[in-house]
């Protein structure tokens, strides 16, 4: 099993953490996401069965992030 985790700090923590749970509960094929809460920052925990289903979902969960950080950028 392939393991990864993305740390989102600061004020699109609590944001982010909201808007990308939905995508998080949605099955992905040969992965499994948490999403947590911890220390102020958003984690998002990736298990994955091989490479290339990591590959999909760190890509997924990322473009997520942006589009947080871009509607968070427009709307300041």
């Amino acid at each position: 099993m392939l393991r990864a985790e993305l740390r989102i700090e600061g004020p699109a923590a609590g944001t982010a953490a909201a808007a990308i749970s939905p995508e998080a509960g949605r099955e992905l094929p040969r992965t499994s996401t948490e999403i947590i809460r911890e220390d102020g920052a958003a984690v998002i925990r990736i298990t994955a069965s091989d490479t290339s289903a990591m590959r999909a979902a760190v890509n997924s969960y990322l473009e997520c992030i942006k589009v947080v950080e871009d509607i968070g950028d427009l709307t300041r």
